[in-house]
């Protein structure tokens, strides 16, 4: 027999990692008046006390916290009585933290009749994880589709799963005890029992190995895929083999099917992820002819219709009226010289009604020539060099396909056959429609970006002055520059107020489009008329603030200085914005602390002041939240690297921005304002 802390050589034993070692049953024993009398190692493992620690402690005190208290003494009171009690109790740990602990607990009897509670324990995650693996063993064996038999050493049934019942025709009843050849002679027995005993005396197991034949179950042969384990124990003894079954007869067929469904998947999978990565239309044309190479096509090109290109706005294709396209992109799978026969990425092309791809988007359906003639390449090919170009190439089919979104034709997918035999079928029409729909909103979004970017930068480029005006006893330099991706509403302004006065603002709406150019607008021009009035800068703000809530909700924020030259001052207040720079004559650089301010739109908070003396010399850098903030460093950063750089600024302040901009964002993603502004020496 195998075992451990055995003393009789025959006595029944269990081998080490049995379910009790796993769980680390545990026990613990008090005393009528719960003092610890009896801790055993496994208890000390699992709540990390010593038994010097534990002994003749009241276990209440020791391990329940304040909290539980009540409950753990009424749960005594219910042991020591005669009652047991089961369940799961949070016991403190020697390191403070608190465990779930699952017990069972009993009275026990001394010699004199003294009551002792012994309480046996293991830690409550354990126990529920060994019953979770349990539910799953029971649920996965009798519920899986695969058969699943159980022998024993003498390759006899010991038992079989339903889906195995249902394989043999035979009731679990009728096998066990038996063999297979027994039960199942139309099987290949010999074979099978030779694979049993092989893995019975190796101990390696045998996969995915082939029977043809007969079960009860069957009227013809069928073929099995059969899987042969060995069974051991923790200590290694061999106990028999488990056997897993599958039905495969039509797992070539099956096998060929789900191959060309899991590429078409993959390949709509990858359009997933790689088409519309950004808004730019070229790159999403280029993207979508990278996805349907080669495993589609071995040549794809992307023709958008002009008007989509040049206009953001999509003209219906009628009638015999010739088509102008601008090709997008194309791409090859291989090196072939059939790249030059497609029309050169950027071009215009236009084309008559005879052409396919006029058809195409005419029609607004695809064209599928699976077996493409001398006649057929003349209307596919853009003239006849490039028809010959083709012809040498190999191209033998052909599919173009409408690139539609939100009903309306954007361009075409042209998709051509070369060294992959096999024409174009209703298959890859359906395949390759997927990935034109699934492009055609995304290239349809980045026209409809396009549009909107264009227009609001229109717009806001209309509502910047070109160049600021230059003021009397200052030198002035502003920079605008776009983000990449979306417009915002940054601006800036500069405001002559009197002799020798002068009101300088920047500000930067909430938003981004249209509507916060729209806003930034209406805020400027307001700026503007305020500024007439040579209104005290948070006075000025306050009535920002007030047109900003009338704006619905718009939220901006705003710096407002006012220089005078006379007195040799500059005022500022701040609706919530970035602090500005200040560059004195000496060559030292700092950000100004405004006091108060929020952002305006939120109203009902006063706007404070600081007045500032500049000797000669002295520059003031406003500046919007996209010069100095990204997505990888926290703010201050680009704080800091804007306050260095300002320390040595340069003679030329034109110079000292294009600097700045250079330095801190040359590709912003978001839009960026720049004002600068040095008092003359």
């Amino acid at each position: 027999m195998h075992g451990y802390a055995t003393t009789d050589s025959d006595e029944i034993t269990a081998a080490p990692g049995g379910l009790l070692d796993v769980l680390k049953v545990a026990a613990v024993v008090l005393d009528a008046h719960g003092h610890i009398a009896l801790w055993s190692p496994e208890i000390e493992q699992l709540l990390g006390y010593s038994p010097e620690e534990a002994l003749r402690q009241r276990a209440d005190t020791l391990l329940v916290s304040p909290e539980n208290l009540a409950r753990a003494r009424e749960l005594f009171a219910q042991v020591r009585s005669g009652s047991r009690w089961a369940g799961v109790f949070p016991l403190r740990h020697r390191d403070g933290t608190e465990r779930a602990v699952e017990f069972r607990t009993m009275r026990l009897l001394d010699s004199e009749g003294q009551p002792h509670l012994l309480g046996l324990a293991t830690d409550a995650t354990t126990v529920r994880l060994v019953e979770r693996d349990l539910a799953l063993s029971h649920s996965l064996v009798n519920q899986t589709p695969v058969g699943i038999a159980v022998f024993d050493n003498d390759l006899r049934w010991v038992g079989v799963n339903p889906a195995l019942e249902r394989m043999n025709g035979v009731p679990e009843s009728a096998v066990l005890g038996r063999r297979v050849g027994e039960v199942l002679p139309d099987l290949d027995v010999q074979a099978i029992e030779a694979r049993m005993r092989h893995v019975l005396d190796t101990g390696r197991p045998l996969l995915d190995q082939q029977t043809i034949g007969r079960t009860a179950a069957d009227v013809q042969d069928r073929a099995y895929s059969e899987s042969y384990h060995r069974i051991e124990d923790t200590d290694g003894r061999v106990l028999g083999l488990a056997m897993s079954v599958l039905d495969v007869t039509e797992r070539q067929q099956a096998a060929t099917e789900v191959a060309q469904a899991r590429q078409r998947l993959s390949v709509i999978a990858d359009a997933g992820v790689r088409i519309g990565t950004t808004l730019d239309l070229r790159q999403t044309a280029r993207e979508l002819a990278d996805v349907a190479v080669p495993h589609v096509a071995d040549l794809a090109a992307v023709d958008v219709l002009e008007s989509v290109v040049a206009h953001g706005t999509i003209t219906p294709v009628t009638g015999d009226a010739p088509v102008e396209f601008r090709a997008l992109a194309v791409a090859a799978g291989y090196p072939t010289d059939a790249i030059h026969a497609a029309d050169p990425v950027g071009e215009l092309a236009t084309y008559g009604s005879s052409r396919v791809i006029t058809r195409c988007v005419r029609n607004a359906q695809p064209v599928l020539v699976e077996r493409v003639d001398g006649r057929m390449m003349r209307r596919i090919a853009r003239d006849g060099r490039a028809a010959q170009i083709l012809h040498r190439a190999g191209v033998h089919s052909y599919l173009a396909l409408p690139l539609m979104a939100r009903g309306k034709v954007l361009g075409t997918l042209t998709l051509y056959r070369t060294v992959n035999p096999r024409p174009f079928d209703e298959q890859d029409r359906v395949l390759a429609s997927e990935l034109a729909a699934r492009a055609a909103i995304c290239i349809d979004n980045a026209r409809l970006y396009g549009r909107e970017r264009t227009t609001a930068l229109t717009l806001q480029r209309s509502l910047l002055p070109s160049t600021p005006a230059q003021q009397e006893g200052l030198d002035i330099a502003a920079r605008y520059r776009p983000a990449l991706s979306e417009v915002g509403g940054d601006w800036y302004d500069v405001l002559p107020l009197g002799p020798g006065r002068t009101g300088l603002v920047v500000g930067d709406v909430m938003g981004k489009g249209v509507q916060a150019a729209a806003i930034m607008g209406q805020l400027s021009t307001a700026t503007r008329a305020l500024a007439r009035l040579d209104l005290p800068p948070a006075e000025l703000l306050r009535h920002l603030d007030d047109i900003a809530g009338s704006l619905g909700d718009a939220i901006a924020t705003c710096v407002y200085a006012v220089f005078d030259l006379r007195r040799g001052t500059c005022s500022l207040s701040s609706a919530g914005h970035l602090p500005p720079v200040l560059t004195r004559s000496e060559g030292t650089a700092e950000l100004l602390d405004i006091p108060g301010g929020v952002p305006l739109g939120v109203g009902g908070v006063d706007f404070g002041t600081v007045e500032l003396e500049l000797s000669p010399g002295s520059l003031l850098a406003l500046y919007t939240d996209g010069l100095v903030e990204n997505r990888i460093e926290p703010i201050d950063a680009g704080l800091r690297t804007l306050t260095r750089l300002l320390q040595n600024p340069g003679p030329c302040l034109e110079q000292t921005s294009d600097n700045l901009l250079s330095a801190l964002r040359p590709e912003p993603d978001d839009d960026v304002a720049l004002l600068l502004v040095r008092t003359r020496i």
